[in-house]
Formats: structure tokens, sequence, C-alpha cells
């Protein structure tokens, strides 16, 4: 009889996940029996006789629910990289479900009463992640509305449910949206502009669908290019509009009303627990701690750099009128296309001109080597551990003393079941049992440029930076060295969990670095000291529009969830007016970005799509110390590793990055870097 994989050791190298045994309805028992073995859990801590203490409470809570989050992992994780119909289906009818169980759990009368003993007479006994534990498992059940009157943690419990269903369906919309559209074109004119690479793409593309001609998809790798290269500002215009109104029209996939009730329920939710606004909630376990620190931030940006961006625009715009004549209007979807060729006009240098010298296999070589460097861990592919898609490959990481740190999956390229974007995520948390360290199971998952059928898949600078952004998400989870999962690997505020990330970017234009791979694909030439320098000299090239662009999204975030009456307006009306200090170019009035705006509405960011600029200031102080002892240097990396990386959540933030860098960052690193101040 054939056995449910969950309900089992896995027999595979490490315990990896059998992806290859697996079915919907194996991850759908498992979420049952684990909700199942869960409860037993949770009442064994509430009926044991004994008084409560941090280890027969906090501890074993802590450790509870291993089969549902390894049900769990594998469906949120495969919604995201590797979807279909069926899994959709799956977790539209779980999300109630594991709502409800979560709440049932988390406003736990007996549950709490054990918690809040511990908190009483343990709290200035504890020390070190012990502490820190208990700290958070308290605040997680205070936030989670436990200490409430019956009546309003009811409430609470709707709340939660409904916004778990709602944040399911505005990812699905935004998908199915995405997947929808596809420019058809048929005649050879209309590609003019476009690299040969990309027409070629676009002609793979074409012939997947059973088309004629030439495909353009709103998936970023066939979309970005397009609106660079192309030359037929008709076409440009048409695609432009169809990427951002997704989930605007008048279908099934429309996200307006979906935005109106997850801002609402979050307003009530913060409210029931006594705070003013959704912000103020979210904020007190963030490094901001307030809005009012957020706004400091946001406003410091736009002091610094909206006078450049203006000049920056305002060059591109007299650029595109010597081309076009002095009647010409820049529009949104002239932007790419006219900023490219000021580019090439300055620094003689594109993306196309580099995407030779960054195949993905050499990308991912120098990357793995830049972690060796830095740090000692080697890579090793293992065949024998299964994956959930052919383009997905599995690495054994080693640390420098050959003793076995993680597992490394990594997912590069586009396909229809799979979200637009990159991200990290983790299969299996990492921690410490006695002696036994639990390591984690991390993967990267992208979008980057598929392989055509005469070309291997040549990356772009930007991706390369995506590559390097989403690996410094990964050591964070492969790092990790802690007793607890809860406060392992990136289980850490959301405003310093892109430091490691954005720390790594750096790399991408530091000509030691790009010299250990930068091969041309067909020659082997190694990239030229001269081609370098041009990449060097245009890093800043449209750097304060960038910014201007990043705090525009954060004070659209803001303006929603610091609100303070029920959210009733027009959403296209709200959004143009909460991000027009930052915006620099018109917004077409049928244009809308919040109702596809992923990370402020069903992914972790609401209130904190700031931390990108806030932890961009701590990268660029810290990368400021690698440029000082050298970008290579093992001892300043190895402070690095054991102050931050492996830290996870087990001191503040703050505590960590002064213990690295022996003071608190300023934002003048940052300035000087993307040349607003010059030293």
């Amino acid at each position: 009889m054939r056995k449910n994989p969950f309900f089992e050791k896995y027999s595979t190298p490490h315990e990896t996940i059998p992806f290859h045994l697996i079915t919907i309805a194996d991850i759908e028992k498992a979420i049952f029996e684990g909700i199942k073995n869960e409860e037993y859990e949770i009442a064994a801590i509430t009926k044991n006789s004994e008084e409560p203490t941090f280890e027969n409470t906090i501890v074993a809570f802590d450790r509870s629910g291993e089969l549902l989050q390894k049900a769990t992992a594998v469906m949120y994780n495969l919604l995201s990289a590797e979807t279909n119909d069926e899994l959709d289906a799956l977790s539209q009818k779980m999300a109630p479900l594991l709502s409800d169980h979560n709440s049932n759990i988390m406003l736990n009368k007996q549950l709490f009463r054990r918690i809040n003993s511990v908190w009483e007479h343990y709290a200035d006994k504890l020390e070190g992640e012990d502490r820190i534990l208990l700290e958070k498992t308290y605040e997680a059940f205070e936030r989670s509305g436990a200490v409430l009157p019956e009546k309003k943690q009811q409430r609470f419990r709707e709340i939660s449910a409904e916004l778990s269903q709602l944040s399911l369906s505005f990812s699905k919309n935004n998908l199915k949206e995405t997947n929808s559209f596809f420019l058809h074109i048929t005649a050879e004119k209309d590609l003019s502009g476009l690299p040969d690479m990309q027409i070629q793409q676009a002609a793979d593309i074409a012939k997947e669908k059973n088309m004629p001609g030439w495909v353009i998809t709103l998936q970023a790798p066939s979309y970005i290019p397009f609106m660079t290269y192309a030359d037929n500002r008709r076409l440009r215009k048409q695609l432009y509009m169809a990427y951002n109104t997704k989930c605007t029209h008048d279908n099934s996939f429309n996200n307006y009303e979906i935005v109106r009730r997850i801002i609402n329920l979050r307003q009530e939710k913060a409210k029931l627990l006594g705070y003013p606004t959704y912000a103020d909630y979210i904020l007190k376990r963030r490094m901001a701690e307030k809005p009012e620190k957020v706004y400091d931030l946001l406003n410091q940006l736009i002091t610094e750099y909206k006078s450049p961006a203006e000049k920056e625009l305002a060059d591109i715009a007299d650029h595109a009128k010597r081309l076009e004549g002095n009647d010409f209007v820049l529009q949104p979807w002239d932007y790419s296309y006219y900023s490219h060729k000021l580019q090439m006009e300055r620094f003689n240098l594109d993306s196309e001109m580099l995407r030779p010298y960054f195949e993905l296999s050499k990308v991912k070589r120098g990357i793995f080597d830049l972690a060796t460097r830095l740090y000692g861990i080697t890579f090793q592919e293992n065949k024998d551990i299964p994956v959930y898609h052919p383009d997905v490959s599995a690495y054994e990481v080693y640390d420098a003393n050959h003793c076995f740190l993680a597992i490394l999956y990594t997912d590069f390229h586009p396909r229809t079941g799979k979200q637009g974007g990159a991200w990290m995520t983790t299969y299996k948390e990492q921690w410490k049992n006695g002696a036994k360290n639990h390591r984690p199971h991390v993967a990267i998952v992208t979008n980057f440029t598929l392989p055509t059928e005469n070309k291997p898949a040549l990356l772009t600078l930007s991706e390369v930076e995506t590559f390097l952004h989403e690996f410094g998400h990964a050591l964070h989870g492969i790092f990790a060295n802690t007793k607890y999962q809860s406060l392992s690997g990136t289980n850490v505020f959301w405003d310093f969990v892109e430091l490691p990330s954005q720390f790594m970017e750096n790399y991408a234009i530091e000509k030691e670095f790009l010299r250990t791979f930068a091969y041309h694909y067909q020659t082997g030439e190694l990239i030229p000291d001269e081609l370098i320098e041009r990449i060097i000299e245009s890093r800043n090239f449209n750097a304060a529009y960038a910014c201007m662009r990043q705090v525009s999204f954060g004070l659209l975030d803001m303006a929603y969830y610091t609100l303070k009456k029920e959210f009733s307006s027009d959403i296209r009306e709200f959004e143009k007016k909460a991000w027009h200090e930052a915006r620099l170019l018109p917004d077409p009035e049928e244009t809308c970005m919040t109702v596809q705006f992923g990370h402020i509405m069903s992914g972790g960011y609401a209130a904190g799509y700031y931390s990108y600029k806030w932890a961009e200031v701590l990268d660029a102080d810290a990368f400021a110390l690698f440029k000082e002892n050298g970008i290579f240097d093992r001892e300043t990396a190895e402070k690095f590793r054991c102050c931050i990386l492996s830290k996870g959540a087990t001191e503040h933030p703050m505590t960590l990055y002064k213990k690295f860098r022996g003071k608190e960052p300023s934002i003048e690193a940052l300035l000087t870097r993307n040349g607003i101040i010059r030293i």
C-alpha cells in the first residue's frame, strides 16, 4: 500500500523533500493530519500538571507543528514557483482552515496563561536566545489577540481568516492576468530595435504557442527588453498599458475590491489591538519603530535625490527631443527606450553589450566562488536530490571545515506556473536540538532570461545583481546557527532582512569580482577592463530617478497603512495623490499599481516597503568597510558572518550591526555611492 511521503522520515539525501513522490492529495492529507498533530501537541502543553517553565512551555511550543510546517512549506512554495489549477484550488480550500487553526492556537486561553506565567516569572532570569525567544513568543500572542476580550477575539479570528483568503486571491489574479496577455507580432518591421537574442526568444515563445511570428509577454525577460529596445512606440505603449492595468479590468481577476477589503481589515485588526493605524502595529516590531521615522527617511531621500532625479529626467526628455523633434513629449512607455539611448551616447554601454559575458552557468559559478573566497564554503550539485521541476538544481553546501552546512535549490527561468519577480525561500529552518544542528534547506527562485535555440541563457547586469541579491538572502539562511528555528536565518525584522541581500549587490560592478567569471560565452575572452570601467562610470546613471521610484512605492505603502478611517476612496486617485511628491513622469489615468503590488498586499511588506531603502543605508555603510579592508577580505567577511549572517533574530538588529561595524550607520555612505555627494 502506498504511503504518504509526509508521514515518514524522508529517505532522500539530507532528508530533502521527495517532490517526485508527492501528490496534491498527499499535501492535503498531510495538512489535515498536521493540524491534528499540532492540536495534540498544544493540548500536551496546556494539560501539563507541572508549573509552566521555559522548557515545558516556550520551547515545547517552538518545536510543535513539524508535520504541518513540512506540508505547508511545500504547498506555499510550489504555489509561488510551480502552481496549477489543482494546487490553486487546494490553497483556497486550506486557507480558512489554516487560519482558523492558527487562531485556535494564538487565542488559546490555557496556552497563553502558561506563556504569560513564564513571561512574568522568567523574563528577568533568562539571557541570550532564551530571553529573545520568550519575548518573541509572548509578543506574538499579544499581537495576535490573546489579551483581547472574547468578543473581540472572535472578530480578530474572522479578520485573520478573511485576510488569508484575500491574499491568495490577490496573488492568483495577478498571475492569471500576467499569463493571459501576450503581444503577437507578425510583421518583422515591428521588431525594429530589438536585439537578436530578444527576437529569437520571442520566436521561441510563439513556437511554444503554435503561432506564427513572434510573441512578447508580460514576464520580465520579455517585457523589459521590449520596453528598452523596441522602436515601435505604439507597441511599447500597448505593452506598457497591458502591464500597468493588470487586475483593473472588468473580469474575474479585478483586484480593486480585494485591495479595499485588505486595507480595511488590516486597519480594523490594528485598532482591535489598540494601535491607531496598521503601520503603528507593524512598526513596533521593526527597526524603524514608528511611522514618523519611516517618513523621516523617505523625506530625507526626497530632499537629497529629487532635484538630481529631475535633472536626470530632463536630460532624457531633451535627448528624446533631439531625436524626435521639439514637440515630442516623453511618456512612461518612452522612459526606458530613450534612457537607453542616452546611456549609449554617454557611455557607449547597454545591457546587450554585457550579456555575452554573463552566461548563466558562469555567473552561477562566479557567485558560488565569491562565497568560497569570502567564507570558505563550497557547493556540490547532487542530482540524486529530488526537485519540483526540471529547471531546478539542488546543491549541497559545505563549510570550510568540510562539514555539511545546507541545501540550496536554484530555479532560474520563467514559466506559466511561476509568479513574477525573484525571491529566496526556505523549505526547512535551521535549529539545534542538543548536540544535533538541524541544517536548513533554502531556495533561490528567479525569472531570468531564457536560453534560445542557438544561445545559452545570457543575463543582463541587472539580472546578475538580482542573482547576487537573492544569494545574499540565501547566505543568511545557509549560515543560520541558532538554538531555535523561529529565531534562525531570515526570521528577523523586515527592515533588517534586506541588508545581507543588498550588501551582495555591491559586488556586481567590482572589477576584481567580474574578472573571476565574466568570460565571453563564444570567444572565451575575459571582459575587458575598458568595458568594466564603463560599467563603473555608468553605475549612477539615473540612480536618483531609481531612488525616487522606490520612495514613491514607500509613500504609497505608508499612505494606505497610516489611514485611521475606513478606506473607500477611488484607488487610482488615492494612489496618484499618495506618491505625487516622488513621481516624476505622468501616470496614465487607467493605470494602477496598487492592484498588482504584491509586496504590500499579499506579501510581507505591508507598512514595510521602505525597508529596501532603510537596508540600503545599512548595506552601503557595511560595504564601505569591505572597500577599506579589501572586498575579499576574509577577516571582515568572517566578522559579517558571525555578527550578522549567523545570528538571525537572537539580538536586536542595531546591536548586531554595531558589533560588526563598530558604529551606527549613516546615510552618507549611500549618498557617496550614488554620487549625490562627492568625497
